[in-house]
C-alpha cells in the first residue's frame, strides 16, 4: 500500500486547510485511516482515524476544529482543518491499516499556521 498526501501549506491562524491522502496498491484491503502529525521538537501524535466504516476519532485538541472523512470509492482519506491555531504547525502524516492491521506510513506534508 503506497499513501500520498497532499495540502498542506502556509495559512493564517483561524483560517481553514483541506489535506487529502490517496491509498493505491492492495487498496482493496485498506482497513483504518487516519493523520497522525509531528510538531517541532514534539513527537508525533494521533490527530484523527476513520474506519472503513466511517467511524471517527479525534485527538482533545482537535475536536470541533477538524473534520476526517474517507471516500471509499476513491480509496482517499480527508482531514478537513478550521480554525486553525499557531499549535497546529506540523508535519501531517498519513496512516492506513490493512485487513491483517499491518501499519503504513505516507510522506508528510508541511502545514505551517501563521499569526
Amino acid at each position: 500500500v503506497q499513501l500520498q498526501a497532499s495540502g498542506g501549506g502556509l495559512v493564517q491562524a483561524g483560517g481553514s486547510l483541506r489535506l487529502s491522502c490517496v491509498a493505491s496498491g492492495g487498496i482493496f484491503s485498506i482497513n483504518q485511516m487516519g493523520w497522525y502529525r509531528q510538531g517541532p521538537g514534539k513527537q508525533r501524535e494521533l490527530v484523527a482515524t476513520v474506519t472503513s466504516g466511517g467511524s471517527t476519532h479525534y485527538a482533545d485538541s482537535v475536536k470541533g476544529r477538524f473534520t476526517i472523512s474517507r471516500d471509499n470509492a476513491k480509496n482517499t482519506v480527508y482531514l478537513q482543518m478550521s480554525s486553525l491555531k499557531l499549535q497546529d504547525t506540523a508535519v501531517y502524516y498519513c496512516h492506513a491499516y490493512d485487513s491483517v492491521w499491518r501499519g503504513y506510513w505516507g510522506q508528510g506534508t508541511l502545514v505551517t499556521v501563521s499569526s
